[in-house]
């Protein structure tokens, strides 16, 4: 069953789209003279201040797939969905006490990702290397889910096929090309503010047309309210939330995209203020939680719209079906635009990450070491459309199903890099041949708990001692990277006849 095009929230759709397209363009105008050069198109000269970089990273870490999963969890499974809340506030601690020192000792060292900070730190140009490739891998399925969230838009709207598509992510890849992280920090401020209106309209006229808050809970069923309980001799749900949300935040700044929000900034001291700041985005995200209640009371499931979506993307249609019904056809295209344009920035800035780590860790480590800043730009630039059509290619070529589930390796792929990335910056005492070790076992280990879970979820029961621990694979695989790296290098260093190589100073990181 398909919906029939709804023409005016489709042409507002389109115009808001259309706006932004042209801000993009607009954001390639900046710095023409060295918009050539990596450091300008890949970080925007390192010179985003307190407000752009809240925007820029808001827009970076809060995607479009976040406006339609978190709820769509709730939708589904109940109160563990909540989790994303939590995580959420445990990350901005950890970014003000830790993040300003990788902004320093890569502001004093020219270093561009995360890779080059390990190369330089340790010595070690295959540790450098597997900290990129696991960056790129990890980051490739977000992309894909950027995407999928513009299909659930687009078939909320009616719009047919997937040409749609297409046409969006060829808009997409012109401006990223042309402007680099300057067009997507100049979209960034558009759909923020598209999504805190939205989000803002939803959660006072919903309940409102729905009776209140009062009879939206009383109308979700108790299993959904709250965790299971913890029985003996198992943790339960309370294990895998608590796990979940944890290694959700440790994870968070170690993708390239945030590292690439974090380094464009113009200072240490943006930084800190923005972990400050940031956790707004927290209080709009558990808003957006509710949204998941919000359609469950108003009987989502038997709405035609719902129906229409429900085959291709399962409880992701949940929001779009919930606004379809709830709303006049002109607020529709706004919160879909809202949702379209919050796909375009992450994906955008998750496309030149990924274009910054295969430049400067793979192509200029090693197959032209020599090559002039301008080329390295040159490369970052094809390098971005072509992770794009990678992403595009994924989206339509599997169903949208696998490409969910594939995501949830990439949050076991990239928390395995906090050892080398997150430890680096306090100490040089873990030995590269260790963090190697630990990063393999690592690895190995989440993806052999993914794949025992059939790639359907994240929360992979151990047992231990008599007692079952229902915890996130990622968060249990890096225990274990933890555990190795730091054992093998007690005994690496204990054997080393000369000491470790390090190019970076102790006063490059304050």
């Amino acid at each position: 069953m398909a919906r029939g095009l709804d023409l005016t929230a489709t042409s507002i759709f389109i115009a808001l789209f259309a706006a932004v397209t042209v801000l993009g363009f607009l954001g390639a105008r900046g710095r023409k003279s060295d918009n050539g050069e990596l450091a300008e198109w890949g970080l925007g000269g390192r010179s985003f201040g307190t407000l752009i970089t809240w925007f820029l990273l808001g827009g970076d870490l809060y995607t479009a797939y976040t406006f339609v999963a978190v709820p769509a969890l709730v939708f589904g499974a109940g109160a563990v969905g909540f989790f994303a809340v939590p995580y959420t506030i445990l990350v901005y601690p950890l970014l003000f006490a830790v993040f300003p020192r990788l902004w320093s000792v890569a502001h004093a060292n020219g270093y561009v990702t995360a890779a080059d900070f390990v190369r330089g730190r340790f010595g070690s140009g295959l540790l450098a290397l597997t900290i990129a490739v696991t960056g790129i891998i990890a980051t490739m399925p977000y992309i894909a889910l950027q995407l999928v969230g513009i299909e659930v838009v687009l078939a909320g709207l009616g719009i047919p096929g997937r040409l749609p598509l297409v046409l969006a992510f060829s808009v997409l890849a012109a401006y990223t090309y042309m402007g680099g992280l300057r067009a997507s920090a100049m979209i960034a401020v558009v759909k923020d503010l598209l999504i805190y209106v939205t989000v803002i309209v939803a959660v006072i006229a919903i309940p409102i047309e729905l009776g209140g808050f009062a009879k939206i809970f009383a109308s979700v069923p108790a299993s959904k309210l709250i965790l299971a309980p913890m029985t003996t001799g198992n943790l339960g749900q309370q294990s895998g939330y608590a796990t979940l949300a944890l290694g959700s935040a440790l994870a968070l700044f170690l993708y390239p995209h945030a590292v690439t929000g974090l380094l464009s900034s113009s200072s240490r001291h943006v930084i800190r203020r923005n972990a400050v700041i940031l956790p707004a985005y927290s209080v709009a995200l558990g808003l957006i939680a509710l949204l998941g209640y919000m359609a469950l009371a108003a009987g989502v499931k038997s709405m035609p719209a719902y129906a229409a979506g429900f085959k291709a993307f399962g409880p992701n249609f949940a929001v779009p079906a919930l606004f379809v019904q709830m709303f006049p056809s002109w607020f529709v295209g706004v919160a879909f635009a809202a949702i379209g344009i919050g796909a375009l920035v992450p994906a955008a800035i998750m496309s030149i990450a990924c274009a910054n780590l295969f430049t400067r860790n793979i192509y200029k480590e090693y197959l032209s070491p020599n090559c002039s800043p301008a080329r390295e730009g040159q490369v970052a630039k094809l390098t971005s459309l072509v992770v794009k059509l990678g992403a595009l290619l994924f989206v339509l070529g599997m169903p949208q199903i696998y490409a969910i589930n594939l995501q949830l390796l990439g949050g076991i792929w990239i928390i395995q890099t906090l050892p080398s990335v997150l430890l680096g910056l306090y100490t040089r005492r873990l030995h590269p041949v260790a963090l190697l070790i630990g990063w393999a076992a690592g690895i190995a280990a989440g993806t052999w708990m993914e794949m025992q879970l059939g790639l359907k979820g994240s929360i992979y029961a151990l047992h231990v001692f008599g007692e079952t621990i229902p915890c996130y694979a990622a968060f249990s695989a890096l225990i274990l990277n933890l555990g190795l790296s730091v054992a093998l290098s007690s005994v690496f260093n204990l054997f080393a006849r000369n000491p470790l190589a390090d190019a970076t100073l102790a006063e490059d990181y304050v």
